[in-house]
């Protein structure tokens, strides 16, 4: 479904299970995967590509060269970068275009979420099942599983697969439990989060 309002670039490639809201924008190349829900006013850059199950909320911007995984969530107002050194005109005043810089961009792993209003400053990855909090500013890579606020974001701890905060078993800071699913997790010699 592809609303009437929505801008898509005929050689964009949209699974016919994805759904394309009011004043959506998708440009060139861009690949939307099954079941997507790309909402009301939410820019997809070219070439962008988006896995399956995943939503773009309201006015989210994903500007290329981001890749999102599968079963990613981006809430409203999100905004990816794509420029290391923004700048609108060269040192010697001509106006920059697409030849004077390179994009870089933003990795999101499967099953992470971003919450509403936050930035990632690319280059950055978005580790699968982590959660950014609304209004965060992602300066630097994200683990996954881990839980990020704040501006720079930094991490005050871990979630499982429901999005909850783990809860440390008997207070090990190396050991994890999800009250929820009752799945547990171990912190390795690296520093990540697997489960056990």
């Amino acid at each position: 479904m592809i609303a009437e309002t929505a801008d898509v670039a005929q050689n964009a490639i949209v699974d016919p299970s994805a759904k394309i809201w009011h004043l959506a924008q998708v440009r060139e190349h861009a690949s939307i995967g099954p079941n997507c829900i790309i909402s009301r006013g939410a820019y997809i850059g070219t070439g962008v590509s988006i896995g399956a199950n995943s939503k773009i909320q309201n006015h989210a911007q994903v500007y290329e060269p981001a890749l999102v995984g599968e079963g990613v969530f981006i809430g409203p107002g999100v905004i990816f970068t794509n420029d290391r050194y923004p700048r609108a005109v060269n040192p010697d005043g001509t106006i920059k275009s697409a030849l004077d810089w390179e994009s870089v961009g933003v990795h999101v792993e499967t099953g992470a979420s971003i919450g509403a209003g936050a930035i990632c400053i690319a280059p950055i990855t978005i580790g699968a099942w982590s959660l950014v909090a609304a209004g965060s500013v992602v300066t630097k890579d994200v683990r996954a599983h881990a839980l990020v606020v704040g501006s720079p974001a930094r991490q005050i701890g871990w979630v499982g697969y429901t999005g909850e905060k783990l809860e440390a078993v008997a207070g090990d800071v190396n050991k994890w439990k999800c009250v929820t699913t009752k799945d547990t997790f171990q912190v390795t010699e690296t520093g990540d989060l697997v489960k056990d």
